[in-house]
């Protein structure tokens, strides 16, 4: 117990260094002590989020259906730590007994799944699995019975066609009718976090921020020799060195002085380029440590010989790309949908003179994770359906956008700042996890 004290101490609150320390990256667990704390956090949000989640969402029962290696996104939340896999076909069954009584939770498995879900099937009494999920349901009599389809949240649209209707065939017509999408659940499980994950979160961007800069140094970049791609491959061993893992691989690009065009589009990444003093270089990064994930844009510039400070006009642009951060955030209020944010959002750019686009989206346990999105790169009109989820308290999101500034320095060339960094939303407002970028990194 005290050795798993010292190490949450680590992660939540001291900032201690490992072996790493002269290279600036905190503290990373080792891997058991990593399970211990995701457990510890799995309980927390067991026995607070889902009772919370159900009475707000007036369901009684959930049931969560997984077979191995094509498992519902939400039950690969809900499992242990060391279980990385549902085993053979596994049922989660939630049941609301009221305030006084709790949210029971059963596993209609051949095992109880760890010290969270108590196992309700005994195969010697009933060989047939579904027929022991009917009896279940039926002795709870539950008045809505929650199950994970979704037109809209891919997240949330977790039960397979073919469980779905194995289901519907064992139950009797009276608790089929009481079926209802458990979309609205499986959000708001996968969205919120806990104060205990919050604390950490700040580690975790903490680390992501760090490994960018170590990357946009001179330790990693030779102008005139690295390439792009030669950033993008060190940013994927350096991601493995740490014995951490990534979501997607890293970008990086330039924009330069006297060559057309922006970074290019979002729909295709440009090719490598080799790296040259002059150049502006954009990172697009994210690391998953502890089961969340973190996105971030920043930007460096490759100083000419000579050169103290990146140009005038490219600094400006920065400032520009942060106010326009500031003015998404300000918009940032529960209740709101995504495409409401996002509609108030881009007013105020108009009238300051800002080129830009919002595309910001939540983060958690899935990069591209569940909740409100608000715009995409390619329509800033608003996003019918997932735009149409309203803003919650206790929320993750990456503060995505772009904006487009010419500079004066480079002949009045137009160049795209890209910026994103991780947020968090309550009570107290929206703040950044871990801080933003304000300066541009300076490659010297």
């Amino acid at each position: 117990m005290r050795k798993t004290m010292i190490f949450m101490l680590a992660a939540m609150m001291l900032p201690l260094y490992s072996l790493q320390a002269h290279e600036g990256i905190p503290v990373i667990l080792s891997m058991h002590d990593r399970a211990q704390l995701r457990n510890q956090w799995l309980q927390k949000r067991l026995d607070t989020v889902i009772p919370m989640l159900m009475r707000r969402e007036g369901i009684d029962m959930w049931i969560i259906i997984a077979r191995e290696y094509n498992e519902d996104p939400v039950f690969k939340t809900m499992a242990p730590a060391t279980w990385l896999n549902a085993r053979r076909r596994t049922i989660l069954v939630f049941f609301d007994r009221g305030e006084k009584k709790g949210v029971e939770r059963l596993a209609v498995a051949r095992y109880d799944i760890g010290r969270f879900f108590k196992g309700a099937w005994d195969k010697k009494k009933q060989p047939d699995q579904w027929k022991r999920l009917v009896d279940v349901i039926r002795e709870r009599n539950p008045r809505k019975i929650a199950l994970n389809y979704s037109k809209t949240f891919a997240l949330a649209d977790g039960i397979t066609r073919s469980e779905y209707e194995t289901l519907m065939a064992y139950l009797p017509e009276s608790l089929r009718r009481r079926v209802v999408s458990g979309e609205r659940l499986a959000i708001g499980w996968l969205e919120t976090r806990i104060p205990e994950e919050m604390e950490v979160y700040a580690t975790i961007c903490r680390i992501a921020h760090r490994i960018i800069a170590e990357g946009l140094s001179d330790r990693v970049i030779q102008p005139g020799f690295t390439s792009t791609e030669d950033v993008q491959w060190w940013y994927r061993e350096r991601i493995r060195e740490l014995k951490l893992s990534t979501w997607f691989h890293p970008s990086v690009s330039v924009q330069r002085a006297g060559e057309p065009g922006t970074t290019g589009t979002f729909a295709s990444r440009p090719g490598p380029k080799i790296i040259q003093r002059g150049d502006l270089i954009h990172v697009d990064f994210g690391i998953t440590y502890l089961g969340l994930n973190t996105d971030t844009q920043q930007h460096a510039y490759v100083l000419r010989p000579g050169e103290t400070d990146a140009p005038e006009g490219l600094k400006r642009a920065l400032a520009v790309g942060n106010r326009l951060q500031d003015i998404l955030m300000s918009q940032f209020k529960a209740g709101r949908t995504g495409n409401e944010i996002l509609k108030h959002a881009l007013e105020q750019p108009k009238k300051e003179g800002i080129r830009g686009s919002i595309y910001t989206h939540p983060i958690g346990f899935h990069g591209h994770a569940a909740g409100p999105i608000i715009g995409l790169w390619d329509q800033q009109e608003g996003v019918p359906g997932r735009g149409d989820y309203e803003l919650h308290y206790d929320t993750a999101h990456s503060i995505e956008l772009n904006v487009r500034v010419n500079i004066p320095e480079w002949n009045n060339k137009e160049i795209r700042i890209m910026l994103e960094e991780d947020a968090f939303f309550s009570r107290e407002g929206i703040r950044f996890i871990d801080g933003r970028q304000t300066e541009l990194i300076l490659i010297r």
